[in-house]
């Protein structure tokens, strides 16, 4: 067999050997380069996959619906704010903890758009595998999905807060008052933006097809909404009042409700505007909780294979 004669590095010119034989340098070279590791791969998982929920990277229309829900939460905050300020209001018509629940349907509509964008293209177009090659790992896509889609939802909510609270600073509101209120409406939409997108990725990660994922995001949000609003209000009107606050905690939504308004100053959305007793503000709080972490551990139980 020929021996490989030693070529200059850089030569594209074919090196002769004994035999007739040659050795053709096509120019690979040895990388050299920094190596930038695990967390360089998940901080760029994590902004691809936030930018991606706004269609921001993408064609211009991935970036309609995003967008022009992202509007719609914003525009009534705006109203509001004008009237205050026209009118000079002593207080806004909406607390900032109830603003989100208000417009809870934007919110689900904004989730089942999105989640199912984030995780069911990877798994229709086989592609997590590729993510788990190197360097990056099954934690660090699950913790990168979970916290850019949380971080979506509470850029979504959070917003019209902020635009409240400007508006009362501007209509001479109380100051202490108003940032109070706003500090405690940024907890409400913290935790709601951590539940919703815990349920959202599970939801959509059990299927490849997206419009499957819609569906199914939509039917987990509202179903059980409506069946305990529905059973709230029986029990109420049968005079039930204590079964009204303990029903809540069969619904994302009412989860949330529950929380803000035992633990921060809020009032629900309950009938007669019932709010749950202490002892069940502590069993909302721990049910929501229980509910984000359950979400994250059965993302990390699905794609604990590779080969989806």
């Amino acid at each position: 067999m020929p021996t490989e004669s030693p070529m200059p590095t850089g030569s594209t010119t074919p090196a002769a050997a004994p035999g007739g034989a040659y050795i053709h340098n096509i120019g690979y070279r040895h990388y050299d380069g920094p190596r930038l590791g695990r967390a360089y791969a998940r901080r760029s998982l994590f902004s691809q996959s936030l930018r991606g929920a706004y269609g921001l990277g993408r064609s211009a229309k991935t970036k309609v619906l995003p967008m022009l829900l992202f509007a719609v939460m914003c525009l009534p905050a705006a109203i509001m704010v004008a009237v205050a300020v026209f009118t000079k209001a002593a207080a806004l018509p909406v607390g900032y903890t109830h603003y989100a629940i208000y417009l809870q349907a934007v919110i689900g509509l904004y989730l089942a758009a999105q989640a199912p964008q984030s995780v069911s293209r990877d798994l229709r177009f086989k592609t997590v595998p590729l993510y788990f090659s190197r360097p990056i790992e099954r934690a660090d896509y699950v913790a990168a999905k979970f916290a850019a889609m949380a971080s979506a939802l509470f850029v979504l909510t959070a917003a019209p807060l902020v635009v409240l609270y400007v508006g009362a600073l501007l209509a001479k509101m109380d100051f202490l008052d108003q940032t109070k209120g706003l500090g405690q409406g940024l907890v409400s939409t913290t935790l709601l933006s951590l539940l919703f997108a815990g349920i959202g990725l599970v939801v959509s990660a059990l299927t490849p097809r997206r419009g499957f994922g819609v569906a199914a995001v939509i039917a987990v949000l509202t179903i059980p909404y409506g069946a305990v609003t529905a059973v709230q209000g029986i029990a109420s009107v049968q005079g039930s009042e204590s079964a009204v606050g303990w029903l809540g905690l069969f619904s994302p939504i009412t989860l949330i409700d529950g929380v803000q308004a035992s633990f921060l100053g809020g009032t629900t959305s309950f009938p007669n505007g019932l709010a749950p007793s202490t002892a069940a503000g502590f069993v909302y709080l721990l049910v929501t909780l229980i509910a984000i972490a359950g979400s994250y551990a059965l993302l990390m139980r699905r794609y604990r294979k590779a080969g989806l």
